[in-house]
C-alpha cells in the first residue's frame, strides 16, 4: 500500500507516521523513496506502538520494551515480577484470559507455598 492508505489504513496523521519511521518505531517501507510501499507489519507497528502509548507508556519506555530480546521484566509486588516476551507486546492477545491464567497460577504456587510456612 501507499503512505496515504497507511494514512487512512491506522487513522494515525502523517506526520506521527512519519515520525514513527525515523525514530525506528515502524520499520522504513519496502521499495526506497520513490516506490515506496508499506504492508501489514507496518499497521502492526503502528498499532501496537499507540496501544503501548493509550496504556500510558513514554516514548522511551516504548523503545525499552520494544527493543528487549530476552523479554520485559515487570515487577507486580514483592516477590513476583512477570516478564513479558518482546513478540507479544502490543498483540492482539486477550489480556483477560491471560490475566485469568496469571492468576490462576499464582493462586497455585500460593497454596503450594503455605503449608511450608506453616510447617516453619
Amino acid at each position: 500500500m501507499k503512505f496515504d492508505e497507511l494514512v487512512q489504513a491506522t487513522g494515525i496523521a502523517a506526520r506521527q507516521i512519519r515520525y514513527l519511521i525515523a525514530e525506528g518505531f515502524v520499520p522504513p517501507p519496502t521499495g526506497g523513496r520513490t516506490y515506496a510501499t508499506y504492508g501489514d507489519d507496518h499497521v502492526r507497528a503502528i498499532r501496537r506502538y499507540e496501544r503501548l502509548k493509550g496504556l500510558g507508556f513514554p516514548p522511551a519506555a516504548i523503545r525499552l520494551l520494544l527493543d528487549a530480546k530476552e523479554g520485559v521484566p515487570v515487577p507486580v509486588v514483592s516477590g513476583l515480577t512477570l516478564v513479558i516476551a518482546p513478540e507479544l507486546i502490543g498483540s492482539a492477545a486477550d489480556a483477560s484470559a491471560i490475566a485469568a491464567k496469571a492468576a490462576a497460577k499464582i493462586e497455585e504456587l500460593l497454596a503450594e507455598e503455605a503449608p511450608r510456612v506453616a510447617a516453619r
